[in-house]
């Protein structure tokens, strides 16, 4: 990725122009990280109503009995749409998809036990212990740098 920087003192509006040949993950992350993406805030519902919910308190989002739930620091909320929807919406550097139907956060993972035979044990900080799918823990072995 090439980035230019011009200081113009008759400027009157600071402008991004971003170039590229397609709208990739790069792209959508770039934009996201300037403000630019559009990117509506989470929104997780409860018996209290509407929550907007802080991507740091984020623990996992998971697939359950035709629902999908986020587990937050502070409860635990029902979310709209599917959650592949979530997965895109959610920071791929931050959250990492570690079944079909879980996703978690990577700075909520106290640590990743290795030693179960095709599979990974997945304990967070909130005390949940989950397991990475044999088809996800390639991912999750290059992101841990193994």
């Amino acid at each position: 990725m090439q980035v230019e920087v011009r200081i113009e003192r008759d400027c009157a509006e600071t402008r991004v122009i971003v170039v590229a040949e397609r709208m990739d993950d790069e792209v959508r992350s770039l934009l996201d990280r300037i403000g630019a993406g559009g990117s509506a805030p989470l929104i997780g519902f409860s018996e209290g109503g509407a929550t907007v919910l802080d991507p740091d308190s984020l623990i996992r989002v998971y697939a359950e009995n035709g629902r999908v739930l986020a587990v937050t620091e502070n409860g635990t909320y029902t979310l709209r749409g599917p959650l592949y929807d979530w997965e895109r919406r959610l920071d791929p550097r931050r959250f990492v998809r570690i079944s079909q139907s879980e996703i978690i956060s990577i700075r909520q993972a106290k640590n990743f036990d290795l030693s179960l035979a095709g599979t990974i044990c997945v304990r967070l900080k909130d005390g949940t212990e989950t397991f990475v799918s044999r088809r996800y823990v390639g991912k999750i072995k290059a992101i841990l740098g193994l």
